[in-house]
């Protein structure tokens, strides 16, 4: 009988067909990451791929990153994220409104982290901050609440200022430019919104400004916006126009002055919602995070070209400044 035993076992193990090596070696869990500019020069210096490194994920080794660029063209982050999809990633992660909705549409299933700086409940991206539903969750920095406190920062600055221009891209946040517009109002600005959909349009826009005598601009966030901030730096250095930014970045790169979230500290959190999720947490369960760190920086270089005297009342309050 034992012999029998072990010819039907030898037998069987003969008839099965070999295991896959792929299949045998442990899988490794795949990251989309949906870029709306182009690859940094070493891409595991992103904020993001810092974050999931405190967390002992580590690119090549216990995890794999897809990387799809839209190289400044947000028209091609639909067919980057079906890439992505098709690429059959665990989780991918997206920010600003055109790359959050690609990744959205291009799969009901697949989680999707995001980075967003305006309110996702009411940008329909999730059901509440504290009970996402659905496959969406990530880092919010709601900017609506910061314009107010943004204009108002310009308007120290600048003690003289009256007409303000309101610079937003086409795909920019509605609501956004809707509490610009009452900020503006409630602190008794003359403002108008510049609405540009490319690149090319950027210097009419100052043009029109400079013509209609506005004294200042204030730049909306958004991805578009980030990719081109040099042209919109170099811009506002041609027409002398002092403006305020969302980020840091821009006043590092020459623009006057900026305030809002610490946008890397946002992506170093958001490595910590893809590492949840590939441990089996669903995103409709992980509530949202506000942005807690905010940052005014302020550049006295550019305040000395454009003949400005920045009061010292708001520089003591700056939290770096760029002599």
């Amino acid at each position: 009988m034992r012999r029998i035993g072990l010819a039907v076992v030898l037998a069987l193990s003969l008839a099965l067909p070999p295991l896959d090596a792929e299949a045998q070696a442990a899988r490794v869990p795949r990251i989309g990451y949906l870029g709306n500019g182009g690859p940094p020069p070493v891409p595991s210096e992103l904020w993001f791929n810092r974050g999931l490194r405190e967390l002992g994920c580590i690119e090549g080794q216990t995890i794999a990153i897809e990387y799809r660029w839209a190289e400044g063209n947000i028209d091609r982050l639909p067919a980057l994220a079906a890439e992505l999809v098709q690429a059959k990633v665990d989780v991918i992660v997206a920010a600003g409104p055109r790359a959050i909705s690609a990744a959205r549409e291009s799969t009901p299933t697949i989680p999707v982290v995001f980075v967003y700086l305006a309110d996702p409940v009411a940008a329909g991206f999730v059901s509440s901050l504290a009970h996402p539903g659905g496959n969406l969750t990530g880092t919010a920095s709601e900017f609506e609440t910061l314009i107010t406190k943004q204009l108002q920062l310009l308007k120290e600055a600048i003690p003289r200022l009256s007409r303000i221009g309101i610079l937003r891209h086409r795909d920019g946040s509605l609501a956004i430019r809707g509490a610009a517009e009452t900020a503006a109002r409630g602190l008794a600005l003359t403002s108008r919104t510049l609405t540009v959909a490319e690149v090319g349009q950027f210097e009419g826009a100052f043009r029109k400004a400079k013509n209609e005598h506005f004294e200042a601009l204030l730049v909306l966030p958004g991805p578009y916006f980030d990719v081109q901030r040099r042209r919109l730096i170099d811009l506002a250095a041609k027409y002398r126009l002092p403006a305020s930014y969302e980020f840091k970045d821009y006043v590092e790169d020459g623009g006057l002055l900026s305030y809002g979230p610490n946008i890397n500290e946002m992506w170093r959190r958001t490595a910590s919602y893809v590492d949840r999720i590939l441990k089996g947490a669903r995103p409709a369960d992980l509530p949202v995070e506000r942005a807690s760190k905010f940052e005014l920086v302020i550049n006295l270089k550019t305040a000395k070209m454009l003949g400005l005297t920045i009061p010292q009342s708001i520089l003591v309050r700056a939290d770096e400044i760029i002599q």
